[in-house]
């Protein structure tokens, strides 16, 4: 199954563009930035807990790299009820970390908040294939390993 998800470009004046894709999380509707580079999906600590007030979110010895600092404090959270456009996300684990520079930066620039990055963990699972053109990613569920062993056995 393919589906293709529109990705709203929001340009940063004159520093570049990021891609925006809608995410399903609880049952709401969240926005986060596609990110290629972020090798894991990130949320914000403070949007997380506000969308889901009973989320286990644990401390990790981790320190995050990039997002302009090696000395942020990071935490993890097991997410299992997140939908991109009508795709299922298969339970993750992800970073959980303070965004709020990269909201209050967005706020100045007249954007809206976003509860994270989506990165490569996601991307590379389900084959993230972005077109910038048409303004879209799309996105290839996963075989299952039954279904992959019954293939490679015909």
């Amino acid at each position: 199954m393919i589906i293709s998800v529109p990705l709203q470009i929001i340009d940063l004046h004159g520093d570049g563009f990021h891609p925006l894709i809608e995410v399903t999380l609880f049952g709401k509707a969240f926005t986060m930035v596609l990110d290629t580079g972020a090798s894991k999906t990130a949320f914000d600590q403070t949007s997380l807990t506000e969308a889901n007030e009973t989320m286990n979110i644990l401390a990790t010895e981790k320190l995050s790299t990039g997002l302009g600092t090696t000395t942020m404090e990071s935490f993890t959270a097991t997410v299992s009820d997140m939908y991109i456009g009508e795709l299922p996300i298969a339970e993750f684990e992800a970073a959980v970390l303070d965004l709020s520079t990269i909201n209050s930066a967005y706020e100045q620039m007249g954007h809206p908040q976003v509860l994270g990055v989506l990165g490569g963990d996601i991307l590379m699972k389900y084959k993230a294939v972005i077109d910038y053109g048409k303004h879209a990613v799309k996105l290839s569920k996963p075989r299952s390993a039954k279904r992959r062993i019954m293939h490679l056995a015909t």
